[in-house]
């Protein structure tokens, strides 16, 4: 994970800074004398969370980021605000996309506090498949705005999930399998939120192609790579089968989800790990449970539980 934090009341210091840190960009200000930025950004190779606090009015002109830029204000606001013929203004409290990855935008920022959360596009791609009739077309988001504002506020939720919790520890975000559940969640969280292009119901073909067969190699490549950050298309490409036909296959003869399975057998093997530890030489439950994908101890032990009907750390004191 990379971290950086940046402060500066020179206007063309934060040009400079900004254009490296997202795109190229022209920016300017009704109050150069007085234009102190903020910026705090935490990291990964497929998802970034930045906090910025700007106590001065911003014009701003973006070319295309390459990632998805969603935008959660927090306070002051984002007026005038523009891309491919969409015009619209954002309070404290919204969660919007900012702009999607191929797409220049514009418009003027104002004594904001608010959070940047970026993604890789590809990631839509891992846990959906596309509704378009081209084989291998991209999932794309439809609008800007989410469905609601319940399903604005659960992908906000995840959005500080992810900065708190993950990005926040460095001990957790150097741990491969938690950074590619956290992205698979954001871009899972993303899907739920705004219209989008993905498909969610099988085909003929994927009805055809969900047969046991392709459940026992599904399950065999999950058992062989748990200890890797595996998504539901990288499973679902091993099998040589869509993400489709992939999660029809595990609805339909185990009422379960590809995931749902990699996480009980990763949850295996925590219970291996504790089992195997010694609990005088350092290892702990937090730690073991990260090795293996489980961020939340609370929500890990209660798993844990609810599997082996004891607590992780009894089992860890063996």
């Amino acid at each position: 994970m990379d971290s950086l934090v940046f402060e500066s009341d020179d206007l063309g210091t934060t040009e400079d800074f900004l254009s490296q840190a997202y795109a190229r960009m022209r920016i300017g200000s009704t109050t150069p004398a007085a234009s102190t930025a903020r910026v705090r950004r935490d990291a990964t190779t497929s998802f970034s969370v930045d906090e910025i606090d700007l106590d001065f009015e911003m014009s701003y002109s973006v070319s295309p980021l390459g990632r998805i830029c969603l935008c959660v204000v927090h306070e002051g606001t984002i007026q005038d605000h523009v891309f491919h013929g969409v015009r619209d203004s954002f309070a404290a409290g919204d969660t919007v996309l900012f702009a999607p990855h191929d797409l220049p935008y514009a418009g003027r920022i104002c004594n904001a506090r608010y959070n940047i959360t970026m993604l890789d596009p590809g990631l839509l791609d891992q846990v959906a498949a596309s509704a378009g009739a081209r084989p291998g077309e991209p999932v794309r988001l439809t609008g800007h705005r989410p469905r609601s504002r319940a399903a604005g506020d659960r992908l906000r939720a995840t959005i500080f999930y992810l900065r708190d919790q993950v990005l926040a520890d460095p001990d957790t975000a150097a741990e491969p399998l938690l950074v590619s559940a956290g992205g698979q969640l954001l871009a899972a969280s993303v899907l739920a939120a705004f219209p989008n292009t993905a498909r969610t119901d099988p085909t003929g073909q994927d009805r055809g192609d969900a047969h046991p067969a392709t459940l026992r190699r599904a399950i065999a490549y999950i058992d062989d790579h748990a200890d890797q950050p595996i998504t539901v298309a990288d499973i679902a490409g091993a099998v040589h089968v869509t993400i489709r036909t992939l999660q029809y296959a595990f609805r339909r003869h185990l009422d379960t989800t590809p995931m749902a399975c990699l996480r009980r057998v990763r949850l295996a093997q925590a219970h291996h790990d504790l089992l195997a530890a010694d609990p005088h030489g350092g290892a702990t439950v937090a730690g073991i449970a990260a090795r293996w994908g489980f961020t939340h101890p609370g929500r890990f032990a209660a798993l844990y539980r609810a599997t082996y009907a004891t607590g992780p750390a009894e089992a860890l004191r063996g």
